[in-house]
């Protein structure tokens, strides 16, 4: 008979423990919700500071790049072709590619411009 006893104090205190905790979260609920999103707020900081805003940052220079290419820069294409710019317009360029060989391309797809007095890729 004790066990039996001592079985039902002990599911009595379980019991009113989860009415504690049932309570307790409920009465705190909009700041419960709150410490949920947190490692939500916290991944997309981290995502932004990591991966977004340093592409950002690197696709401000390269239009900064494109858009300051002159005649005589040396340009690598999208499609792999490097060559000595002659002409450029707003959206065009022409790019000699090899002697008395010159292209118009797309100014947005200039990949790179090589640094002056760098060496030619096939010299």
């Amino acid at each position: 008979m004790g066990k039996g006893r001592a079985t039902v104090t002990e599911s009595l205190s379980f019991m009113s423990t989860q009415l504690l905790l049932t309570q307790a979260a409920g009465s705190g609920g909009g700041a419960a919700g709150f410490i949920m999103l947190v490692p939500y707020l916290l991944i997309f900081v981290v995502f932004w500071f990591f991966l977004i805003r340093p592409q950002q940052v690197r696709m401000k220079e390269h239009r900064a790049k494109i858009a300051s290419v002159k005649p005589r820069d040396q340009v690598v294409t999208g499609g792999g072709i490097v060559g000595k710019v002659t002409r450029v317009d707003d959206d065009f360029a022409d790019v000699e590619i090899a002697q008395g060989v010159k292209v118009k391309i797309v100014k947005s797809t200039i990949s790179d411009v090589l640094q002056p007095g760098a060496k030619p890729a096939n010299d």
